[in-house]
């Protein structure tokens, strides 16, 4: 019996601390179903404060490697489709904790309990992602684990660490908003392989994103406004400092625009890279 603990800062810490995946994800799922159920009675559980840990516990596998040394699989075979949901399971299991990382990091940040309510909202839902692939890879004989995975996913968090606008910036509204880009095309390669089971997981991934994107939107304009900052001069600011790489097309423009994150604040940079 998993015990709840008393502020949403010690649960954010206690899901970052925890190694195994299923359970890390059950307990995201778990407090956050704690969290709404006290919004719902007008008793919000206390935010707290709690020392996030520098990155979060993990599992003795998979083995994590230089994404240059991450083996390339083509995706038309069997072989590579597997490698692309053990990729995204990764994925997903990083984004569960730095959901429950932005609550517990920046604390000192006063915000609106609205704030709360949608990373605990995201929380889950990447708790959620990440079973339904760990399910799709259960059913092609694998697991979360067997394969060796990308080392650099938690960069971003670090290079934010002390920065929250930096961290929405780079973590939904770039990362975050690269999945709008290249989930279409992974769908499609599990539509000719007739794999209706990661079709719907897939599915799901790319409807609920858009909700993360916004959101990453939503509270950087906040700040920009409480700040007196102009949002499309700062983002490019932070980017430029943050963001290791280009920002590549192609975008998806619609699924990006219906997350408030219009052409004139990414096109730039993808050109100036080139």
């Amino acid at each position: 019996m998993i015990q709840i603990p008393d502020t949403l800062a010690a649960c954010a810490v206690d899901v970052l601390t925890t190694a195994d995946a299923m359970e890390k994800t059950a307990k995201s799922r778990l407090y956050a179903k704690a969290w709404f159920a006290g919004r719902a009675a007008g008793q919000p559980m206390p935010i707290g404060s709690a020392e996030p840990p520098a990155r979060p516990a993990r599992p003795e596998r998979p083995e994590l490697l230089a994404p240059r040394d991450v083996p390339r699989r083509r995706p038309g075979t069997p072989a590579g489709r597997k490698a692309l949901l053990h990729a995204v399971a990764h994925i997903e299991l990083n984004a569960v904790d730095l959901h429950w990382d932005i609550i517990a990091r920046f604390t000192a940040t006063p915000m609106p309990l609205g704030f709360y309510d949608d990373w605990v909202k995201s929380a889950d839902e990447e708790a959620k992602h990440f079973r339904l692939i760990s399910d799709c890879l259960a059913t092609l004989g694998s697991y979360y684990g067997e394969l060796p995975a990308h080392a650099g996913m938690w960069r971003a968090a670090e290079d934010t660490a002390t920065d929250l606008m930096g961290r929405l910036t780079v973590v939904p509204m770039v990362l975050e908003a690269r999945g709008l880009d290249v989930t279409p095309g992974m769908i499609e390669i599990f539509r000719k392989a007739d794999q209706p089971d990661a079709i719907a997981s897939l599915e799901t991934i790319y409807a609920e994103e858009v909700g993360h994107v916004a959101y990453g939107s939503k509270w950087f304009h906040f700040l920009c406004g409480r700040h007196e900052l102009d949002p499309k001069e700062t983002f490019h600011t932070l980017v430029r400092k943050y963001f290791h790489g280009a920002l590549k097309p192609p975008f998806n423009e619609e699924k990006r625009a219906e997350a408030g994150i219009p052409p004139d604040f990414y096109w730039p940079l993808a050109e100036q890279a080139e």
